[in-house]
């Protein structure tokens, strides 16, 4: 997920409450919490989590420090919603995937194509868990960070073993090793990718798929044989 494969534990904790919440009121006051999610958003993205303050977030928004404390406790508040939004959405998406019933190739297809479907709609997402990734998951806040990586890899993992047991797959590359660099392609791509470009994301996952599953190279294979 955060391009960050080694962990350790930690004793350190914010005063904030582990469990998370959402706002699930409605109307102007939502929507003007949105507002403020997404402006934090993209100075946390720009500058980092912990180089973004709280009067810098208000300046954005053009109200005074004070006032945004009638939206959020605190920034950390702020980028729980932004990290939890897209981890919620992007988990629920490979969970549909795998659900469909669809062979190993297609789910693993359409995994890439949800993947590099996120680089728009949650790049300040990924670009703070790129970024702030070792200083975030120190806190037990955070934890839900870890938890929904492990639970992506192996969803990833299970399918590249399903598609080697069913023959549709090399059986001489390690599933684990396999994710993690298809991992790291999509997610170091929200660093390039620029909406409006040549490519948008549906035509940046197809072209990943075709080399993922063709290959660059013409003719006999020259690595080792499955």
């Amino acid at each position: 997920m955060g391009g960050v494969t080694t962990r350790k534990n930690s004793g350190q904790s914010t005063t904030a409450p582990a469990k998370r919440q959402r706002a699930t009121s409605s109307g102007p006051a939502s929507e003007r919490r949105d507002h403020l999610v997404k402006l934090a958003a993209e100075l946390f993205a720009r500058k980092g989590f912990q180089a973004t303050t709280v009067r810098e977030i208000a300046d954005e928004a053009g109200i005074l420090s004070g006032s945004l404390y009638h939206h959020f406790d605190s920034k950390e508040t702020i980028v729980d919603e932004v990290l939890s939004t897209f981890l919620d959405d992007l988990v629920a998406r490979y969970r549909t995937a795998i659900g469909s019933g669809a062979d190993p190739r297609s789910t693993l297809s359409e995994m890439v194509r949800i993947g590099f479907g996120t680089l728009e709609p949650h790049r300040a997402a990924i670009t703070v868990m790129q970024n702030d990734w070792n200083y975030l998951r120190q806190f037990e806040r955070f934890n839900y960070l870890v938890k929904a990586e492990d639970e992506v890899e192996q969803i990833w993992v299970a399918q590249i073993k399903a598609g080697q047991a069913a023959g549709q797959f090399r059986a001489d590359v390690d599933p684990k090793l396999t994710y993690r660099m298809i991992r790291d392609t999509i997610w170091v791509a929200v660093r390039w990718f620029r909406p409006g470009g040549r490519l948008n994301t549906t035509g940046l996952a197809e072209h990943y798929i075709t080399v993922l599953f063709d290959g660059l190279a013409t003719g006999e294979r020259t690595s080792q044989q499955a």
